[in-house]
């Protein structure tokens, strides 16, 4: 398991000796360590705490999410695992659960949840928002659909955090390029707008696509988009993201940038008078037919 190892396996096998477990390595969990001079990654913390496990448990949730390609977890992440132990360290959980045979793959020799059972755990045990970030970035990353989480609370009904799960599952949209853009959305959607479409294709004159808005309402030629740090700290970026905002004007959307810092309020004003503002459009042109 590369720089990960089973302290006492090891002694025992004769590849290190005690002095050198002692003096070389730390222990992230009972009996398990890593090199003193490695900081501990997600990846290696999930193998870690399946060493731990005897190589029963099967790994779920954020962690299996992880293994499956999906970006935006904190190396810090618990690893939750369905075992049937009810001591678990720190930064394990373990889960006494049902788990059928088709819902788990192998990934580097462990068993881990299928995209779809991931999601489930993650819907289930995470607070909706983030629930939905983790939602969002696993269907983007997977290709998993909502419809396959929710066939799995059927299974499993009555468990607990089965109607959360659902809950969450009607809110993603693999079209989410960022947690940020997710928590951009449902603030939207939590203050009474429609659901907005994600990953609008906008084109020029001669049919060529030269964007894709984050969010918003095609209809009405209104897009909502989050900028990152990159969008000021690169000069590249900067200019094309300035041209790329002029033809955009020149296409009659309106564009609300959004950025780190802006409050809550001050994005659904300037949501509101976009709003507003399609809405006296639409009346002057009625006005004059």
């Amino acid at each position: 398991m590369g720089d990960v190892i089973v302290g006492s396996q090891a002694v025992l096998a004769g590849t290190i000796t005690r002095a050198s477990l002692r003096w070389n390595y730390r222990a992230i969990f009972p009996d398990v360590y890593v090199p003193k001079d490695v900081e501990p990654t997600l990846a290696m913390r999930t193998t870690g705490a399946w060493l731990w496990s005897r190589r029963r448990g099967v790994i779920t949730g954020q962690a299996a999410a992880a293994l499956h390609g999906t970006r935006w977890i904190d190396d810090d992440a618990p690893i939750e695992l369905l075992w049937a132990n009810n001591h678990s360290p720190a930064g394990i959980i373990t889960r006494r659960e049902q788990i059928a045979p088709g819902e788990i793959v192998s990934i580097d020799g462990m068993p881990v949840a299928t995209p779809a059972r991931a999601g489930l755990d993650i819907g289930r045990y995470l607070t909706r928002n983030v629930a939905v970030a983790h939602l969002d970035a696993l269907a983007s990353t997977t290709g998993v659909t909502p419809g396959e989480i929710v066939d799995l609370t059927y299974r499993y009904k009555g468990r607990h955090g089965v109607r959360r799960c659902r809950e969450a599952t009607e809110l993603m949209d693999a079209g989410a390029q960022s947690p940020q853009e997710t928590r951009l959305r449902l603030l939207l959607i939590d203050r009474g707008f429609p659901p907005p479409q994600t990953q609008i294709p906008v084109t020029d004159s001669y049919g060529n696509t030269f964007a894709y808005l984050d969010m918003g309402w095609e209809h009405l030629g209104i897009a909502v988009e989050y900028d990152g740090d990159q969008h000021r700290t690169d000069t590249h970026q900067y200019r094309w993201d300035a041209r790329r905002l002029r033809k955009l004007a020149d296409a009659n959307w309106i564009v609300i940038r959004v950025m780190a810092g802006d409050r809550n309020d001050e994005i659904i004003a300037w949501v509101k008078q976009a709003w507003a503002r399609r809405q006296r459009e639409a009346m002057a042109v009625e006005r004059l037919a």
